[in-house]
């Protein structure tokens, strides 16, 4: 009698393990704001204090820890807190790192014709990524830069 008490907690506990694996979202991925407005705080949950608000649609971020509801991330400056899931993407965007203009390419090499010119700060999408390239789209006008200048990829 006692094994079938033992069994019962063992696969109970293993179930509920699975359970709670599978309710959280994926950790340690790129997204993005999706909000208007977004407010980063020192905890999940909205009674911890807001450290900063966010005012820009598509700003890469990288989600580092997940909480019911809450999602802990990281934004292109460092800056680090806890934002409500329901106001992120999974829509995977990077942020031109600082320094001059950069060069969009109409292919992935350097030696390729440059389609566009992008300054710091510019947000874009990214829909792939590949030996040190990735294929950016800053509101339609697409092209290749190096990885380097991005913040948002790997």
């Amino acid at each position: 009698m006692n094994w079938r008490l033992f069994l019962l907690t063992v696969v109970a506990a293993g179930l509920g393990a699975h359970s709670c694996g599978a309710a959280g979202a994926k950790t340690a991925h790129w997204g993005s704001i999706a909000a208007r407005t977004a407010v980063m705080r020192t905890g999940p949950g909205r009674n911890f204090p807001a450290i900063w608000e966010y005012r820009r649609p598509e700003l890469p971020i990288r989600v580092i820890d997940s909480y019911p509801n809450w999602r802990k991330v990281v934004d292109p400056d460092g800056a680090t807190g806890w934002i409500q899931a329901n106001l992120l993407s999974e829509t995977h965007t990077a942020v031109v790192r600082g320094g001059d203009a950069r060069p969009l390419r109409q292919q992935p090499s350097e030696s390729a014709p440059v389609a566009w010119r992008v300054e710091a700060g510019v947000v874009g999408r990214v829909s792939s990524c590949g030996n040190g390239w990735c294929k950016l789209d800053v509101r339609g006008r697409a092209g290749y830069i190096e990885t380097s200048a991005l913040w948002g990829v790997e």
